[in-house]
């Protein structure tokens, strides 16, 4: 689940303290142009990150990631069916090895990103 928070770091201290309450560890963060961390609790991992401009109200969540083992196999697959593609397969520094994603668009406007980490 992608979490935005406003901007200022107390936001991110507050995000941390929240889901760590609730079982999960920080497992990465980073603090380049946008400050992130991801936590991890069993198979559910969550990814927040600052952003200058956000709705800041309920159902602000960004978008919804789901693991895959192939993305090349998930993007062709993704292509024949009517979904919209919002962005192709891209590669990011994340991880050992980083990982690769694409994103399309659910029916309710939300962002999928389907992702397999390297």
């Amino acid at each position: 689940i992608g979490l935005i928070s406003r901007r200022a770091e107390e936001d991110m201290a507050a995000t941390v303290r929240f889901y760590t309450d609730l079982g999960f560890t920080l497992i990465y963060e980073t603090k380049t142009v946008t400050a992130g961390l991801l936590l991890e609790n069993g198979s559910i991992q969550i990814e927040a990150y600052t952003v200058e401009h956000t709705a800041n109200a309920r159902g602000a969540i960004d978008h919804l990631a789901l693991n895959c083992t192939d993305i090349e196999a998930a993007f062709e697959e993704a292509k024949k069916l009517p979904y919209k593609i919002l962005e192709g397969i891209t590669a990011l520094p994340f991880w050992d090895h980083g990982i690769r994603y694409f994103l399309i668009e659910g029916p309710n406007k939300e962002v999928i990103e389907l992702v397999q980490k390297l």
